[in-house]
């Protein structure tokens, strides 16, 4: 590839025609010699960095690079100049800015000979700061969008969705591997009382609290859901019925021991629990929920096992 020649580019004496071109065009342009030094900067790419063409002249280029990127830089500067064929490169980098504010751009090069047969850099660049911004923004709206999907909004935990989607994972998991698997449902006592003495922010620091105290106290395997009101599933990959019911009872103890929001509110839960016995997850729900209701019926303050 023959390389596009710039007829007396220097310092001393620009060609007008070249240098004209150069200094009037919209986007910021700069030549650095073999050795990385700026020995053309055009007016667009001192405005865009906040430097006087003085500043820049005889520098090296990075100076206007992160410092964490201006050795990678400077070697792919070095590789670039030293293509016997010649090449164009275009990529996105993060500058920076003489008030060290971190920009964005898409640095667009050529390799390019100068009167004197030297090869130098000819950069082009474009500010994509706030499209990278918008991006950015959007991503994480995205992903916050993502978690709202899956989480209750209330306590941070599992939604009723995500949670039966969970023990459908599970259950399908137990059927290929023959895996044990248990499931508990509980809610707390008498919580409409809560809303009626405390009002009903009182009742949602109630169970923002204790779904923390639960969660906390669960192993990394396990899932807490929130299944709507003050009902909540627990779902425990490899654990036998027998391990689940006392699970469950050291954390129906743990809440009664626990006084909970600036109140002390002392509270209790309701519990049942079931394994999987190669039913539909609706037949699994439905065996626990039983449990727990029959859990109510004969006291409340305990852990019922469902009935195969």
């Amino acid at each position: 590839m023959k390389h596009p020649v710039i007829p007396e580019l220097s310092l001393e004496n620009p060609a007008l025609a070249t240098a004209d071109a150069l200094n009037a065009a919209p986007l910021g342009i700069c030549i650095t010699d073999a050795n990385g030094f700026f020995e053309f900067v055009n007016p667009a790419y001192c405005e865009f960095y906040g430097y006087n063409e003085s500043e820049l002249l005889g520098e090296h280029f990075t100076l206007v690079v992160p410092d964490a990127n201006r050795k990678l830089m400077a070697s792919m500067h070095d590789a670039f100049i030293t293509d016997g064929d010649g090449s164009e490169l275009q990529q996105e980098w993060e500058v920076r800015h003489k008030n060290g504010q971190v920009r964005t751009i898409i640095a667009e090069a050529s390799r390019i000979i100068g009167h004197d047969g030297q090869p130098r850099k000819m950069t082009f660049i474009v500010d994509i700061s706030v499209r990278k911004r918008l991006e950015e923004q959007l991503r994480q709206a995205n992903e916050r969008l993502e978690y709202m999907a899956r989480h209750d909004t209330l306590t941070g935990i599992l939604n009723r969705r995500a949670g039966l989607t969970r023990l459908e994972e599970e259950i399908t998991r137990s059927r290929r591997y023959g895996n044990i698997l248990s499931i508990a449902m509980f809610d707390l006592d008498a919580f409409k009382a809560v809303n009626d003495t405390h009002g009903h922010s009182i009742g949602d620091e109630v169970l923002v609290e204790m779904s923390r105290l639960v969660g906390r106290n669960l192993r990394r395997t396990d899932d807490l859901v929130r299944l709507g009101g003050e009902e909540f599933l627990i779902i425990m990959p490899e654990v036998s019925l027998a391990s689940a019911h006392h699970a469950v009872e050291r954390l129906g103890q743990l809440v009664a021991d626990t006084p909970l929001t600036s109140r002390e509110l002392t509270m209790t839960i309701s519990a049942g629990v079931a394994d999987f016995d190669d039913s539909s997850p609706e037949r699994l729900l439905e065996r626990t929920d039983h449990a727990m209701y029959q859990a109510k019926r004969n006291g409340r303050n305990q852990v019922v096992q469902a009935e195969s």
